[in-house]
Parts: structure tokens; sequence; C-alpha cells
């Protein structure tokens, strides 16, 4: 089966430290239309993909400007915004004095969050088209209604939006992105179904297990953002290696136990803190060292480019 999608990993790590902020570029394979999955980097993840040779496939490079600048400039047709967390907006916000005019898009309360709370004129200028005076407009808010697939403006991809919780109630997005009947599911910070009333993950489980019996989903991202000495972290709303393992047991409840061929792509590794540990590859040996699942696991690094 011939790889479908391309995908840019801007930033791959949940934190704490802010050079590596959760955010992927989509694009279908030879289409030059991308879209940001989250925009915690940006401009910082273009560049160490740029130095990796990884835009190369982007005919920039006669541009007046800088190819990481032009790819957002107007490469770049859309954002996707899981949810209003810093991690996940704050290269949107900082790059967004030298971006062109585009759609971002999510659920109510995420593009709330963005318009009462940072373009509102007071921690950043309102370049949103909606909220205080005086909005302008470079940014076209989209409010996607749940459970239902949209087109995506200037783009050749629909979205489906998906609640999670993320902790609590506390509203975030799973986004399943379709183009050409082939698709990709990106989730955004999520607690487990283990740990919550509401059973969101499995009505997305769901939805999906189809379209991997099919062989049109060609790939997954989900975080697994703590290794299991740090489960009581969970409580926040993540997911630790056990928790991932389970939700991807779910999946394949649905699958017949099959998960041949899934790629998932790792997402929102959080760097440790002490000495000697390296928190995103025992995150990595837990996921593969335990699980009898038979997917595909890919650990994306900054500046990567994964084909799916």
């Amino acid at each position: 089966m011939n790889d479908a999608f391309e995908l840019i990993v801007l930033g791959c790590s949940g934190g704490p430290f802010d050079r590596n902020l959760s955010g992927y570029l989509l694009s279908r394979r030879n289409d030059l239309a991308c879209v940001a999955l989250d925009a915690g980097s940006l401009l910082s993840g273009l560049e160490m993909a740029e130095a990796s040779h990884h835009l190369d496939s982007f005919p920039i490079f006669d541009s007046k400007y800088k190819p990481p600048i032009e790819l957002m400039r107007h490469h770049l047709k859309a954002y996707l915004i899981s949810h209003a967390h810093l991690d996940h907006i704050a290269g949107l916000v900082i790059n967004s004095q030298i971006d062109t005019p585009k759609t971002i898009a999510g659920i109510d309360p995420t593009i709330d969050n963005l318009r009462d709370h940072i373009f509102n004129g007071r921690i950043w200028p309102n370049y949103g088209d909606e909220g205080i005076e005086p909005q302008l407009a470079k940014y076209h808010y989209h409010r996607l209604p749940l459970h239902q697939p949209c087109p995506l403006a200037e783009t050749s991809f629909t979205v489906e939006a998906f609640l999670l919780s993320h902790p609590r109630g506390y509203p975030s997005t799973a986004f399943l992105l379709e183009n050409r009947g082939e698709y990709v599911l990106y989730f955004g910070d999520t607690s487990s179904d283990s740990l919550e009333i509401e059973k969101h993950i499995e009505r997305i489980w769901s939805r999906v297990a189809p379209l991997h019996r099919s062989g049109k989903l060609r790939g997954i991202l989900l975080e697994s953002s703590f290794p299991r000495e740090e489960a009581d972290q969970a409580i926040y709303g993540h997911l630790d290696t056990k928790l991932t393992l389970r939700e991807l047991h779910h999946l394949a409840s649905f699958t017949e136990d099959n998960l041949e061929g899934l790629k998932v792509v790792i997402t929102h590794r959080k760097l440790g803190l002490k000495k000697g540990v390296d928190a995103h590859e025992k995150i990595a040996h837990e996921l593969q060292a335990s699980s009898d699942l038979d997917c595909s696991f890919i650990f994306p690094k900054q500046g990567d480019r994964i084909t799916l």
C-alpha cells in the first residue's frame, strides 16, 4: 500500500521545555496545501525540518522569504486546534504577526477560549474575526460541529470533530481528517475512558474501526505523556504508557483484535526533569516492550518527516 499522507513534526513534546511543543503539518502527498494539527511550535519546528532537508519537496526556494516562513505564509492553509492550552497554541500566537489570512478551526469552547483569552486585545492583538474591537480579521474562526464531516477551507480535507475530556470535563478534541477516501486520526490531549464518566474515546474507536478494517485509516496520532512510574499524573487529563496501551486494546476489540498495518504516532511525550533519565526513550521502551498489538509505533522527533 502506498503512503497517502506526509507529516512534518513541528513539535512532539508536551513540555515543560518550550522549544518543542505539540504541532504537526499534515498534507496529502504531492499536494502543497498543509493543515496544522495544533501549533504549540511552528516556525521553530519548520526551521528544524528545513535543516534536515524535509522541506525540499515544497517549491518555495525562489521566494523572497526564508523557506520556513514561505511555507507557513503560503502553503499552510488552516489550523486545527484541539484545545487552547498554551503548549498547543504558543507558536500560532507568537507567529501570527507575520502570518497570512487563514482559518482557525475548532469546536466552540476552543474558539471561545482563543477569542476571549488570547486574541482579546490584551494578551495579544485580536487577529480573529470575532470578539473585541478592533477585529483585525486575519483569522477566520470556523466553529466545527461534533460528529459531522466538514470541508476545511482552501484544502482538499474534510474534518470530523470528536469531544475529549482533558481533564474532568475540560473540552479537548480529536479530529478525523479525510482526503480522497483515506483518513488520519489526530488526538489532542485526552484522559482515558477508564477514568471518565463519559466514554468519548470509545465513540471514536467505534467510528474508525471500520476504516481500519477496510484499509482506509492510514494512521493515528495519540499521546503517551508519561512512563508508568508517573501514572499519578494521569489525573491531569493525560495518558501514561499503560493507559495508551489500554485504549489501543480497546480499539482492537472493535477490529477482531487486529491492528495489523496501523501506524500509531506517539505524541506529547513529556521531557523528564531528573538527571540521567531520558523520559522520551523510557516511554518508547515501555510501549514497545509491553505491547502485544500488531500496530507499528512511531516515535517522532522535532523536524521529522513521516509518511502515512
